[in-house]
């Protein structure tokens, strides 16, 4: 089996988002039990993840910027897809999160 390109970037891409997206999950779970602090720091947590795995798919973008195309595999689909639902996952933990603190001071 060929060696495939970028998969270590790759790989961070799935590896980070997936905590990130676990982390978030982990938020809102806090949140409607009314610990708002850890649910902060989860949200802190999801949000280096997703730090991390920009990190990963920008060394991907300049690689392709500088005219090394890669060769897009399902593989690297598939990272790009677990970002983008992770990036999408800890936005709407933070709305939640904000519902529970307006529900919380009631």
């Amino acid at each position: 089996m060929e060696e495939q390109p970028n998969l270590e970037a790759i790989m961070g891409l799935i590896m980070y988002g997936g905590n990130a997206k676990s982390d978030a999950m982990e938020a809102i779970a806090s949140a409607k039990e009314g610990n708002f602090e850890l649910a902060d720091q989860k949200i802190a947590d999801a949000e280096a993840s997703l730090v991390e795995a920009h990190h990963s798919q920008t060394g991907l973008l300049t690689q392709e910027a500088q005219g090394n195309n890669i060769t897009v595999t399902l593989l690297t689909v598939h990272s790009q897809d677990h970002l983008m639902t992770s990036i999408a996952f800890t936005d709407l933990a933070k709305e939640i999160i904000d519902v529970y603190r307006r529900i919380d001071a009631n």
